[in-house]
């Protein structure tokens, strides 16, 4: 049973942890976004954080 909520304990850790290094990265992409709107990486850059929206409501 211990073993069992380490691993619990352990998933859920290092889901905040790669959270909070992704919403590091998602600000950085929509600062980007923001100053260059009509970039076509502006484009790529907005779809992906959107998708990190979506996962991030389904990790949740």
């Amino acid at each position: 049973m211990d073993f069992l909520l380490w691993i619990t304990i352990g998933f859920i850790v290092i889901g905040f942890v790669i959270f909070i290094y992704m919403k590091k990265a998602m600000e950085n992409k929509l600062t980007f976004i923001k100053t260059n709107s009509e970039n076509k990486k502006s484009t790529t850059e907005a779809k992906s954080v959107i998708w990190w929206i979506v996962g991030v409501t389904a990790w949740g």
